[in-house]
């Protein structure tokens, strides 16, 4: 495939991060070795473009779920996870919590939500928020590499 395929194909792999998909290009690589190159790229690119990737995250049951501008990977990761249909107290939870999170921490709390469900997430994001800023960003971009390889898989299944 030429370089704009695979940047359409790949490019949303990592959130709103095509640079990626694009540093990746012509390596002849299957889905586990494309996975570890891009997570290598992202490792290799330094602190202050790794902040930018994380930044480029959306809060979780956040102002873009609600207006419906979250891109479809991260529309139906939510919504997988219950995060489409919160309680009024629920929504309120997050709601505090990405305050609080995005004030000491200045990128939104990130979590790979496969498997789990609100409840789980709040009491995941109730433990992380106390975090120190090195060990957070260290999850939070461990996290991203996780949702990286989830969609990775996801698209090898749709199209084998």
């Amino acid at each position: 495939m030429d370089k704009a395929t695979f940047v359409a194909h790949y490019g949303g792999v990592y959130e709103h991060s095509a640079w990626i998909a694009e540093a990746c290009f012509g390596a002849d690589l299957n889905a586990g070795a494309l996975s570890a190159a891009m997570k290598q790229q992202v490792e290799d690119a330094g602190e202050a473009k790794q902040l930018t990737l994380l930044r480029a995250h959306p809060d979780l049951a956040g102002k873009l779920a609600v207006s419906g501008d979250l891109t479809s990977e991260s529309t139906s990761e939510q919504a997988g996870a219950g995060l489409d249909q919160c309680t009024a107290e629920e929504f309120e939870r997050f709601q505090a919590l990405n305050t609080q999170y995005q004030a000491k921490f200045q990128f939104p709390f990130i979590l790979a939500v496969k498997g789990y469900q609100r409840a789980d997430i709040l009491d995941v994001f109730e433990k992380r928020v106390h975090n120190a800023y090195a060990n957070e960003f260290r999850e939070a971009l461990d996290q991203v590499h996780r949702i990286a390889y989830l969609r990775l898989c996801a698209i090898d299944e749709e199209n084998p």
